[in-house]
């Protein structure tokens, strides 16, 4: 086994790996075609150091260069060129994620995501808290299907790792960057390396973009065009090293502010018809890149971010001991107008507050021989507060569900003359968390000879949380009408544990030094949790003013899945083909779907199971040219949902394209003291449904979106791209919503438009 990975070694570092050669124009064009080969990738999703292709996990990964030079800046923006993801959507929320069709499906502060977000090993978090930008980067991997053993937490259909650039203890070194654009778009990244000693570095990296919006709102028209944002980061790492062991500490702050999220109405149905017809002010303004929304709590997105986090190793001889430590504290402010109309019928805001704090020791052997291991133990706590604001207007409400005025309806039923609120029909909730959890895993590998290995794997997960949620009176004579019913006298509590035991079992055969095949069995596990938009009253207990006596939280359990998998990657014809391809199929239990009952509910009264395949192939076409392509297809259902969606038996989970494919054509010729290059970029993917129904009329089409960039690299380290993103200007949306009662059927996430713009760097001392 250890004779063909340095087989592998050899021979795949002749030349620069592809990801470079898109990136930064070929560093070995003065190859020639015969010897110019793909670079090893170099990764350590299995806690030591392998070769990508050497990997029995379906994964992508790709270096800081690639990021920079195709613009992905933020993690979210890793969906673009990954197969089996989608779900990007231009805000800080991940409910819309999904890796293999399986996303959060939960905007509140009381569920786990799906799709876990980790940054040098540690976990990020939640809604509002994980979106951060890419500056500085070593590395991105995006890791499809269970997580259960490469990281201090579950991560049930996927996980996306970063990896940011460590000090060099050797040569002192900086760089900057700047970009200027259409629409005042302004981008600077700049670092510096010193290497104060051998035995301690510190790099320090800053960035900043800002950009205006395209978004013109009709019901707004003195307001600022939306899709805009503004965010600074900096971070300072820290490394230190002794005769046995290193260090690596990093501090880490972002302020982002930008736009919540845009919806636009999908007209030409009975839903929108439904309400031109029984409702004033119903309309909907301009062009698909138009906005006509009244917006009463405001749009946009902020939050304030700080990270603490600490990597020490420690080489015992015959493992090596990993402790990682983390700590995040944020505050995060967000509003929307989710009715996409004029009027007010669904404005929604979100106040959030935390800190989280995670431990993980892990033990990683070493040595030759034909078994090797690792195993470690976990602990995190969080505390989180939120409030969450719901607004409509009360003539909405009554028109969209009597028919009739408010004051018509209240002479109706025989009340006192109706009185409007100031504020509308203003519904709150306050919802706290505390939860800790703790894991413990051990993965075995054993080679049984030099072509075929086997491996096991065992984790214990348990997770206790403390929820409490406190629904708000209601100054409106209509009472708590819309969103849950009730309100409560002050907090209702629940407390409840969850804890499980997966397993993974894996095969890995090497016929020889081009090819591995692997086949691997897992169970992944996503805890229980509480809805944050729901109260519960077993007893049926409600006071004649609407107070719920006997409340409790919305209690969800955890959901289950056992995932089966097949793959094999191979580098052929003298490593200037590399394949990356697996098949899978899953089945989940007890999935936790969102719907609305007496308040946005949380439950697990799903089943969903899927067929899919990934591919991804990297080639050097010729001594100029280099392709990077992937592509995906899925074919999914839900099952047992029809409490909540009538018919939906054998639908597809919404938001999950069926195929897609990315890729990205580079062309490199050296020039003078330089090279020129230049890339084109597409992403294309099949349309998606809004919701389980998978209604006709809220289905969001398909769309292909295509870039170009054109630059400059001198050898004596500055450059120059320009770059058009959007090529054709195809207007199209991130997602869909289904509508219902006073709210349309909408889309939301339109596209960016065509977009200009140039970027310079300078590097000094590589």
């Amino acid at each position: 086994m250890d004779t063909i990975k340095l087989r592998r070694r050899s021979h795949l570092i002749m030349g620069a790996s592809l990801t470079a050669l898109v990136a930064a124009g070929g560093v070995s064009a003065q190859q020639s075609a015969d010897t110019r080969g793909i670079e090893e990738v170099v990764v350590t999703a299995q806690k030591r150091v392998q070769s990508v292709q050497d990997v029995p996990v379906s994964m992508s990964a790709f270096d800081s260069s690639f990021t920079k030079r195709v613009n992905l800046d933020d993690v979210k923006d890793l969906v673009k060129f990954t197969p089996g993801f989608a779900g990007n959507s231009k805000d800080s929320f991940i409910d819309y994620i999904n890796i293999r069709g399986i996303s959060t499906n939960d905007f509140g502060v009381g569920g786990d995501p799906s799709v876990g977000f980790f940054k040098n090993g540690l976990y990020q978090g939640r809604n509002g808290v994980v979106v951060s930008s890419m500056f500085d980067m070593e590395r991105a991997e995006v890791l499809r299907g269970p997580q259960g053993f490469l990281f201090g937490r579950n991560a049930i259909s996927g996980a996306i790792s970063l990896y940011t650039a460590k000090p060099d203890f050797e040569n002192g070194k900086a760089y900057v960057e700047v970009g200027f654009g259409e629409r005042g778009i302004l981008e600077a990244e700049a670092m510096v390396n010193v290497p104060v000693n051998e035995n301690f570095a510190l790099r320090i990296a800053g960035y900043h973009s800002e950009e205006d919006g395209y978004v013109y709102n009709y019901a707004r028209p003195n307001d600022d065009d939306l899709v805009a944002h503004n965010k600074d980061a900096f971070r300072v790492t820290a490394a230190l090293r002794g005769e046995s062991w290193d260090a690596n500490l990093v501090v880490e702050y972002e302020d982002r502010d930008q736009s919540g999220s845009i919806y636009r109405a999908i007209t030409g149905n009975d839903q929108y018809d439904f309400l031109v017809d029984n409702v004033d002010g119903a309309s909907q303004r301009g062009g698909l890149r138009d906005l006509d929304s009244d917006a009463s709590l405001g749009n946009f997105d902020r939050g304030e971010i700080l990270s603490l986090m600490a990597e020490i190793n420690w080489d015992l001889g015959f493992a090596t001991l990993t402790s990682l430590t983390g700590y995040k504290d944020h505050n995060y402010q967000y509003a929307e107008d989710f009715d996409a109309m004029p009027y007010g019928a669904n404005d929604y805001a979100q106040d959030q507050e935390g800190d989280y704090f995670e431990q993980e020791l892990r033990l990683v052997s070493q040595g030759d021989g034909p078994l090797s291991w690792y195993a470690g133990v976990s602990y995190y706590k969080e505390n989180i507060t939120a409030r969450f604001d719901e607004r409509a207007d009360e003539e909405v409400m009554c028109q969209s569900y009597y028919y009739y005025s408010c004051s018509d309806l209240f002479a109706y039923w025989g009340y006192a003359d109706f009185t409007p609120s100031d504020v509308g029909l203003l519904e709150s909730n306050i919802d706290t968390g505390e939860y800790k959890g703790w894991g413990a895993y051990v993965d075995l590998t054993y080679a049984v000879s030099e072509k075929f290995e086997i491996g096991v794997g065992m984790r214990y997960t348990k997770d206790t949380k403390n929820f409490g949620i406190s629904i708000l009176p209601v100054e409106s004579e209509l009472g708590p009408f819309y969103i849950f019913g009730v309100t409560t006298d002050g907090f209702d509590y629940g407390k409840q544990s969850w804890d499980a035991f997966t397993p993974r079992f894996v095969a890995r055969y090497m016929p020889n030094d081009d090819w591995t095949l692997y086949a691997s069995v897992t169970k992944g596990y996503k805890s229980g949790g509480f809805g944050s938009f729901a109260i519960e009253d077993p007893n049926d207990s409600v006071t004649d003013d609407l107070v719920v006596i006997d409340g409790v939280p919305n209690a969800f359990d955890p959901e289950t899945v056992w995932s089966y998998e097949v793959g094999a990657k191979t580098d052929l014809f003298d490593s200037r083909l590399r394949l990356d391809m697996n098949a899978y199929y899953y089945k989940y239990k007890d999935l936790q779907l969102s719907y609305f009952d007496n308040g946005a509910r949380v439950g697990n009264i799903g089943k969903a199971k899927a067929f899919g395949i990934e591919t991804s192939a990297q080639a050097v076409l010729s001594q100029n040219f280099d392709l990077y392509i992937v592509g995906s297809y899925i074919n999914n259902e839900v099952n047992d949902a029809n409490d909540i969606e009538p018919g939906s038996d054998g639908n597809e989970l919404p938001g999950t394209p069926k195929w897609t494919t990315a890729g990205v054509l580079s062309y490199h010729q050296e020039a003078g003291n330089g090279e020129i290059n230049a890339s084109a970029e597409y992403r294309t993917q099949s349309g998606t449904y809004a919701g389980l129904g998978n209604l006709v009329d809220s289905r969001n089409p398909g769309w292909t979106d295509v870039s170009l960039r054109l630059g400059y690299e001198s050898f004596n380290g500055w450059a120059v791209t320009a770059y058009v993103e959007n090529l054709f200007d195809e207007i199209y949306f991130d997602g869909s919503n289904d509508g219902a009662g006073p709210i349309p059927h909408k889309y939301f996430g339109v596209s960016r438009p065509r977009t200009f713009g140039v970027k310079l760097s300078y590097r000094f001392g590589d």
